[in-house]
């Protein structure tokens, strides 16, 4: 060994020394913006949201109509909730109330006719002060930029389901394939380029399954070879309901159109995309044509090609959600991030011979909520307490170890997570529904559900009460808040619903 001085020795150590202590520091300035207060490591968030995706299209909620392996991996290993509910059960609303944990009335997006103020308080922002690097990636539809993002990359309203526009940080950019696919590599692009520095939070939103449910060209012919059993009241009279049901415009027999039933020629396909899609639904029309359909038989048919289409989508939405579970298994990030998989709101898969959403009853108030974190949930767990889309946000912000705001509206459900449900915890939810007059005709009402009962209140041009045992009735095809017999769940829940008008703040709609 090479020979030193009792001054060279003490000249290299104190080097040595102030570099230990430098790289001690910039690996604290690293680790920063990953601990909590105490040391703790804050997991990363994923959040995955489809449009308009009803939970009983899941098989780990038992669909009797499609298989989703990826989703039901996600529940395998994490939680899955039985009463996820939202606040409003349509698109934009939705969306609002994800972000600020408020209320429609509260955060301005009663409708989606209306802008989403992008100046006002959101978890995306805190978690950004807080260190976080967050980002949005997919469906948006709220008019306005996205804000508290360091990256976005969104679709214009609606967007397409082939060769889609995408908006990215203000600049406008085409691309060529399917809105599904595109969505994920811009989702897993933005996950690669990160430095590891900081947890992330990012936003994946995807398009599908929502009208005009337009399959990727993976899933053109899947199903061909099967009937899809039928719901048990597709022919529903609705007898025994009031108006708002028997005078919507979502019917499968009347409202739907050509080109929701891909009777007219797709636009903005490349040839090879026309090629395949006239391959996949040629015959089929073909063949409809010359059967005729007429009465219940059409009704069938139309069911029977809404349902495969609607499916085929929810199949390209399920591979996508497996190829980041998987770079997250592969980046080693698994352990460390929260993954959610959630829909805006349920759907009507012919379920009172309906589709789209909007009312209150269970198909399209319920949303699937999964849950993964193995830090710590434990695999294969099922909740029942009633949580809601108002809860995502203050959640969110209690695993990045930020206080919740005051106003926001919405409970953190990370003790459920943990198999533990506070004492305290709600005994009913909240629900209002604004959009009318406007498409669908589905009337104004707002409402509360409580595990076993459900009691709505319809106004604006009618002024009509509607009360559902869920345990006796779950399809609820009879409205009981006439009879005699449930008087004091009447008056009881009528109670609750004031008290929670009056909790959130809503003085708008006609007074109970």
């Amino acid at each position: 060994m090479e020979r030193v001085t009792r001054r060279e020795f003490i000249k290299k150590a104190g080097l040595w020394a102030g570099s230990a202590a430098t790289m001690s520091m910039l690996t604290s300035c690293a680790i920063v913006g990953q601990t909590g207060a105490k040391g703790a490591k804050r997991p990363n968030i994923v959040y995955i949201m489809a449009d308009d995706h009803a939970s009983h299209a899941m098989s780990c909620y038992g669909s009797k109509i499609n298989k989703t392996p990826n989703l039901d991996r996600i529940a395998r290993e994490g939680m899955l909730f039985q009463n996820s509910f939202c606040t409003n059960s349509i698109c934009a609303p939705c969306r609002a109330v994800v972000l600020t944990g408020k209320h429609s009335h509260i955060n301005g997006v009663t409708d989606n006719r209306l802008e989403f103020d992008g100046s006002q308080q959101t978890f995306p922002k805190l978690l950004q002060q807080a260190g976080y690097e967050t980002a949005m990636v997919g469906k948006w539809h709220l008019k306005t930029d996205p804000t508290g993002f360091d990256y976005w990359n969104i679709l214009p309203g609606q967007g397409a389901y082939y060769n889609p526009v995408m908006i990215e940080m203000g600049e406008r950019k085409n691309y060529t394939g399917y809105v599904t696919d595109i969505i994920t590599d811009h989702a897993l692009k933005w996950l690669k380029g990160l430095s590891g520095d900081k947890p992330f939070c990012l936003m994946y939103h995807h398009k599908a399954p929502h009208r005009r449910w337009q399959a990727g060209p993976k899933h053109l012919t899947m199903y061909d070879d099967v009937t899809m059993p039928e719901p048990d009241n597709l022919f529903d009279d609705y007898s025994n309901r009031g108006r708002a049901a028997k005078e919507q415009d979502m019917s499968i027999a009347k409202t739907m159109t050509p080109s929701d039933l891909k009777l007219t020629p797709s636009k903005n396909l490349t040839p090879e995309q026309k090629k395949l899609w006239d391959e996949a639904y040629g015959p089929k029309n073909e063949a409809f044509k010359k059967a005729n359909p007429q009465g219940k038989d059409l009704i069938r048919w139309k069911y029977q090609r809404y349902i495969k289409d609607y499916l085929r989508c929810i199949a390209s939405v399920d591979d996508n959600v497996g190829r980041v579970l998987d770079y997250l298994e592969e980046a080693g990030l698994a352990k460390d991030t929260v993954v959610v998989y959630t829909s805006d709101q349920g759907f009507y898969l012919g379920d009172h011979g309906w589709f789209d959403k909007r009312f209150m009853y269970e198909e399209s108030l319920r949303m699937p909520l999964l849950i993964r974190y193995p830090r710590e949930i434990r695999p294969g767990r099922t909740n029942r307490d009633l949580v809601q889309n108002l809860d995502f946000a203050p959640t969110f912000l209690d695993f990045a170890g930020v206080a919740k705001p005051a106003d926001m509206q919405g409970e953190s459900i990370r003790r459920l997570l943990k198999g533990r449900t506070p004492s305290d915890w709600r005994k009913s939810i909240y629900y209002h529904y604004y959009e009318y007059p406007a498409v669908h005709s589905v009337k104004r009402h707002y409402g509360v559900r409580t595990k076993r009962y459900k009691l709505i209140h319809f106004y604006h041009d009618i002024d009509e009460w509607e009360l559902y045992d869920l345990q006796k009735d779950s399809r609820e095809m009879r409205n009981v808040y006439n009879n005699p017999r449930y008087a004091k769940i009447v008056k009881d829940l009528t109670a609750e619903l004031i008290r929670l008008r009056k909790k959130y703040s809503d003085t708008t709609g006609t007074p109970v």
